[in-house]
């Protein structure tokens, strides 16, 4: 793809002006909700704290020393208000800290104006101008929350911590479209285009800690369509991105300038019944990578993940969870045989794959405030940061495994 250099920096400097103007329009946002003479019922003001422990053997996906780690810290505030019947000023600032998993310290999630440009009895149409949230995927959009997402840790195969921040959402444009059918039943099109800041630090987390340049991400366009039967406790979706990266080598770099191409395609299903809840997700990825390593570098992979989860409703306060998921980088070298190869034994055969079954438990103490409680067996370590470089030192096992437990607070 050709990019206007004049472009770019304009780009780049529009991208840094407005998120200078985020944080500034998200804190007036907050401190006009939390003055006494300006709340009404047009505010809405949520948050949450999530605290936890987290312990991994034989792996560096959150610290180095494979110690007992508190590096399992969400803070969170949302808020909104109604400007008109048609137009909502929304966003939500967060604080993490996840260790090796993704840089420590706080982001704005979303910020977006939300217009409700038409809506008749079936049909509602959203235009959401500013970083909005990314709607595509079965949890994509709630995995900032803490409470509302099925686990403390979601399935890696799908949703990689590494590119939490890229994945979460995008400066730019989303349009959602939703149609409701007593015959044909409820139907959801969301289509989106828009790119994230990375910053130095997510850039060494994705890429390496030798990385001295900055990753940025050029180019995004999603589109998703979910259904659901009239009156069915299922729901089926199909998810399709395409997007484009590219390094720009820094002073004593030990890479090259470089181009991405990643372009992602889902399928996933949802069952939601009284008890009883079972997801499945289905993914196959397309990742080109160009120079980097020497001039005329070329990988063109495609990879594959999936996940199935059950989910079960004891009762009001306790539910229990299990999941079973694969990932392979490459759907041809699904051993890892050829990486390991092709780096001459430098990445071990494991890295090319990652697979995991996770039991879990949640507890609602409080109608807000709840405990978790989970633990995951890996086989490999496809997904453990930084992807292009591995560390193959500090992840010297195949098998390894975590335990975690978080208790959260909302209001």
């Amino acid at each position: 793809m050709f990019i206007n250099p004049l472009s770019a920096i304009s780009a780049g400097r529009f991208l840094t002006c407005g998120r200078l103007l985020g944080w500034t329009l998200l804190a007036g946002l907050f401190g006009a909700a939390f003055a006494g003479d300006s709340f009404d019922t047009r505010w809405r003001v949520h948050g949450f704290i999530a605290q936890g422990l987290i312990d991994v053997d034989h792996s560096n996906y959150v610290n180095d020393d494979g110690e007992l780690s508190a590096e399992l810290t969400e803070i969170g505030l949302n808020a909104s208000y109604q400007l008109s019947r048609d137009f909502r000023l929304t966003g939500q600032a967060v604080y993490l800290n996840g260790g090796n998993r993704y840089h420590e310290g706080a982001r704005i999630d979303y910020l977006l104006l939300d217009w409700s440009a038409y809506s008749t009895e079936n049909t509602l149409v959203n235009f959401y101008f500013g970083r909005f949230k990314n709607n595509h995927w079965l949890y994509s959009s709630t995995r900032d929350v803490p409470q509302a997402r099925p686990s403390i840790i979601l399935p890696q195969s799908i949703y990689f911590d590494g590119f939490r921040d890229i994945a979460e959402g995008g400066e730019g444009l989303d349009i959602k479209v939703s149609y409701s059918s007593d015959e044909l039943g409820d139907f959801d099109f969301n289509l989106s285009s828009g790119t994230s800041d990375i910053s130095k630090a997510q850039t060494q987390t994705i890429l390496s800690e030798f990385a001295s340049g900055r990753l940025k991400h050029d180019y995004d366009l999603q589109a998703s369509l979910y259904w659901r039967p009239f009156y069915s406790p299922w729901r089926f979706g199909l998810s399709l991105l395409d997007s484009d990266f590219s390094y720009h080598s820094g002073d004593n770099d030990a890479f090259l300038d470089a181009d991405i191409i990643l372009q992602r395609y889902f399928l996933n299903a949802l069952y939601q019944g009284e008890f009883w809840e079972f997801s499945a997700e289905l993914l196959q990825d397309r990742f080109v990578f160009d120079d980097f390593y020497f001039p005329g570098f070329h990988q063109d992979n495609l990879g594959q993940g999936m996940f199935l989860q059950g989910r079960y409703k004891a009762d009001s306060r306790l539910t229990f969870l299990v999941r079973y998921e694969r990932f392979y980088i490459n759907k041809d070298d699904k051993n890892g045989q050829k990486l390991e190869q092709a780096t001459r034994g430098a990445t071990p055969a494991y890295f090319g794959y990652q697979n995991s079954v996770t039991l879990g438990v949640s507890y609602d103490i409080l109608a807000n405030l709840r405990f978790e409680l989970e633990h995951h067996w890996f086989e490999g370590t496809a997904r453990l940061t930084p992807v292009v470089l591995p560390d193959a030192r500090a992840n010297s096992r195949e098998h390894w495994s975590l335990w975690a437990l978080q208790l959260m607070y909302w209001f």
